[in-house]
């Protein structure tokens, strides 16, 4: 008989010869990595159940130049005990959530301006408020935590591939309030990052099935070649495209 090669019980367990629970022979192939997962920022709320709403799902705009990315929650649980009893049971609140995300800054819109896109598929002047979020004319850079655009609430989507194209997992943080802003640079370094920190009202699960590869709108390598980019707006490069 052949060696087991997925240990499943107690008794298959062969731990020279076998992995734990699947095979993991091709696991470099079937595991999410970063270069394959997506950000995107958009609506507060998520509500819609599958793919084929396409309403909501076009309001996402990708994050790009994003470093790091971590999301938690934590759920308050007390132990309890009762007089009479030795055994101890719990008694549980809310899961509350946060987050905190740090992006390469770069030339285009900056990471409050991504974060913000629902506002301004809205519509908002964010120069008009009592404290301006943007200088007149600029709708690239966004500043000033005071400003009134920040008490606005925006939800952040998370996609999971693997190698191979399949999707592993998506969920959506819904209710997204930033609490902090960060940004600083030395002499010497390569980069400047913003950062930020955020609440979230709840992480819900996503229905997205991730087929093969979408034919888009992708730069080929002779347009890199026989163009220079540097300096045109993403309008100039994508003259075709909704780049809110």
């Amino acid at each position: 008989m052949a060696m087991p090669t997925v240990t499943q019980d107690h008794t298959t367990w062969q731990f020279q010869q076998s992995h734990i629970e699947r095979l993991m022979d091709h696991a470099a192939l079937t595991s999410a990595h970063p270069d394959d997962t997506l950000l995107l920022a958009g609506p507060a709320r998520y509500t819609m159940t599958s793919k084929t709403d396409t309403d909501f799902y076009e309001k996402l705009l990708p994050i790009g130049m994003v470093q790091s990315f971590t999301a938690a929650l934590q759920k308050p649980t007390q132990p309890m005990q009762a007089i009479g009893s030795a055994r101890t049971y719990y008694v549980s609140g809310k899961a509350q959530g946060n987050a905190n995300m740090a992006r390469l800054f770069v030339n285009g819109r900056n990471m409050l301006r991504v974060l913000y896109t629902n506002a301004v598929q809205a519509g908002l002047d964010v120069s008009s408020f009592d404290d301006k979020a943007a200088a007149p004319g600029n709708n690239t850079f966004f500043m000033n935590l005071d400003s009134e655009l920040f008490l606005i609430p925006f939800g952040l989507a998370c996609f999971f591939r693997d190698k191979l194209h399949n999707s592993i997992g998506a969920f959506y943080l819904e209710l997204c309030a930033l609490n902090s802003y960060n940004i600083g640079f030395n002499a010497g370094q390569n980069l400047i990052l913003e950062q930020v920190s955020m609440l979230f009202d709840r992480a819900l699960p996503m229905s997205f099935t991730a087929g093969a590869a979408q034919a888009g709108h992708g730069l080929t390598e002779t347009e890199l070649a026989n163009e220079n980019l540097l300096g045109k707006t993403t309008t100039e490069i994508y003259p075709n495209e909704d780049t809110m």
